[in-house]
């Protein structure tokens, strides 16, 4: 019996270090939610976004796209890199606003729905009184409850997910 216990003293106290070096949080990163209110400055707007740390980038409902400048006819969306790039985009409140920005590159995303390419801009995001310019593509989400999905690229260096943490406004 005091064999068992002892193999399983043992055990335990190899397999703990795992546990806990797994679940080491850092002091100097910001706990985030499933759901958190994140501020998209260049728009003046919040959005109910939802925290998907299976996606690499972060993703906004955009609509009526349409691409300016010389290249702007060529079917080949990897003729508009560092062209301009004009949305419209509504978030959950319904509250609805225009931008421009400069298509810095064309994502190719694997999705249930198949294969398809999103053009991406970089916005500043702000949660916390924090903020933070990533790389953000443009998809129709109308029809989603998050009209912004915030992908590894704004978490990673800065921030850890609580999936038990509730958003602020819940």
């Amino acid at each position: 019996m005091k064999k068992v216990l002892l193999s399983a003293l043992i055990l335990f106290s190899t397999a703990s270090p795992f546990v806990m070096a797994g679940s080491k949080v850092s002091s100097d990163k910001s706990i985030v939610g499933q759901v958190e209110t994140i501020k998209i400055h260049e728009l003046g707007m919040d959005y109910k976004a939802r925290i998907d740390t299976g996606a690499a980038t972060t993703s906004i409902n955009a609509y009526d796209i349409k691409v300016t400048g010389e290249d702007s006819n060529s079917d080949d969306m990897r003729d508009h890199l560092g062209g301009m790039v004009e949305f419209k985009t509504k978030n959950e409140d319904g509250k609805e606003a225009t931008y421009k920005g400069k298509i810095i590159k064309v994502s190719k995303i694997r999705n249930a729905q198949g294969v398809e390419r999103r053009y991406a801009v970089i916005m500043d995001l702000g949660w916390n009184g924090q903020h933070k310019a990533v790389a953000v593509n443009l998809r129709n989400r109308s029809k989603l409850d998050y009209k912004l999905l915030i992908g590894r690229n704004w978490l990673e260096g800065n921030y850890l997910v609580d999936v038990e943490k509730l958003d602020d406004d819940d």
